[in-house]
């Protein structure tokens, strides 16, 4: 099988349902981004040396390719699988989960004082621009409001696994500015 079909030479793809489209179009933009942050998140999981956060991680990955296939195309009833609430729901319980093993956050902290926490604050960097992309896209088509909330919460998991796994907390402090008179 060939991978190349030379039918995006001139700048367009095709979409799940087999519309044409330029390939920097904003839907383009949005399931591509998902796919970076997927691509991401499995560089990542090389880093992360908990089985439980592994085994999540891997889950996820899983999900996006049911994120990307809603986003490819602008017929939603032709893809079979879908973010539902569900998918929010155990989001949630994981950010609960691991908010809950760390301690109280008051402040930003300089990330990555590991290889597997700076993994995941790059993917959780890479997932908030998803969320960007994807709503640019809302403002111009019909996007699930589930799927949206999803990436929100996604961003939001990898931000307490990462927290999670920081080695070493280095907390931001700003000085505040002092005026003279």
């Amino acid at each position: 099988m060939k991978i190349y079909t030379k039918t995006g030479d001139k700048g367009e793809t095709s979409l799940y349902d087999g519309k044409r489209v330029k390939k920097d179009e904003v839907r383009v933009e949005s399931y591509g981004t998902i796919d970076e942050l997927n691509s991401y998140i499995g560089f990542a999981r090389h880093f992360i040396e908990d089985n439980e956060i592994s085994m999540i991680l891997l889950r996820i990955q899983r999900e996006l390719f049911d994120v990307a296939g809603e986003l490819a195309t602008t017929d939603r009833e032709l893809f079979p699988e879908k973010i539902e609430q569900k998918h929010i729901d155990d989001l949630e319980k994981i950010i609960d989960q691991y908010l809950e093993k760390i301690d109280k956050m008051d402040a930003f902290i300089v990330p990555g004082s590991s290889k597997a926490s700076a993994s995941l604050h790059v993917a959780r960097t890479i997932c908030r621009r998803a969320e960007r992309r994807v709503l640019r896209l809302s403002r111009e088509e019909d996007v699930s409001e589930l799927l949206m909330k999803y990436i929100n919460r996604l961003s939001d998991v990898l931000y307490a696994m990462a927290r999670f796994l920081e080695t070493d907390l280095n907390y931001v402090v700003f000085e505040k500015n002092q005026t003279t008179s």
